[in-house]
């Protein structure tokens, strides 16, 4: 099940080639991402998927592949529009916006609930739902929720736990980092102190976080580079599938 920091896709709008942004996150603690590209020719997207599946693996992350076809995977994401019934994958996720939404889940494992905030990616999109009515949201989701949209800050990613939340889902926060592994690392470092004091032990020991530690994880380009849209010349030592 998604949970913590999970990191959505935008190569058009990421600050270096897909598959170095997505090592990045992932050396902060990402271990969800959830592939978009919805634009690109079905075999270009498998073979990124297969790409960004090697960096997540090494660090035990999962790919979710948005829409119906998981490209080779078992983890789909679906838009609120469809398909009904969902496919039936191993994980499959959910865009909801509304209670109407909500109510039409069926064997869905979790959703997304956006926007909580006013976001770059979609101007214009909501209105947005604020803490308030995300809370309201969850509390009527019959499965686990994932908070979306315009979340940038660890204050968010708290107000976003503390209103039941099991993670929270970055575009822009991550595509457009400087510098993806300390956004990761701030962010990450943000959940789990927000959910800390759920996680408790009977006798009051909290548990020890594991999704903020950072692997080792390649930096260096890959093959991806002309499919995640920059034409970086890549070093001669570059190894397919390393670093999205």
């Amino acid at each position: 099940m998604p949970s913590g920091v999970v990191v959505l896709t935008d190569r058009l709008v990421a600050r270096g080639p897909l598959d170095l942004v997505v090592a990045g996150a992932v050396a902060g603690g990402v271990r969800w991402v959830v592939l978009r590209e919805k634009d690109l020719p079905r075999a270009e997207r498998a073979a990124l998927a297969a790409d960004l599946r090697a960096i997540l693996s090494e660090a035990g992350g999962t790919l979710i592949v948005a829409g119906p076809d998981p490209l080779g995977g078992d983890a789909v994401h679906l838009p609120a529009a469809g398909p009904y019934p969902p496919p039936t994958h191993p994980l499959v996720g959910r865009s909801c916006h509304n209670q109407a939404e909500l109510r039409r889940l069926t064997t869905e494992h979790y959703t997304t609930l956006s926007p909580v905030h006013p976001t770059r990616t979609k101007p214009g999109y909501g209105p947005p739902l604020g803490t308030a009515g995300l809370q309201e949201l969850i509390q009527a989701s019959p499965v686990p929720t994932l908070a979306l949209g315009g979340i940038e800050t660890p204050a968010q990613v708290t107000a976003c736990v503390q209103a039941g939340a099991i993670g929270v889902a970055v575009l822009g926060a991550m595509m457009r980092a400087e510098d993806p592994t300390e956004a990761a690392t701030t962010l990450t470092r943000a959940f789990e102190k927000a959910v800390t004091p759920m996680t408790q032990t009977r006798r009051g020991a909290a548990q020890v976080p594991t999704t903020g530690l950072r692997p080792t994880v390649p930096t260096q380009g890959s093959s991806l580079t002309a499919r995640s849209g920059h034409g970086r010349p890549q070093p001669s030592t570059a190894t397919t599938g390393d670093p999205r």
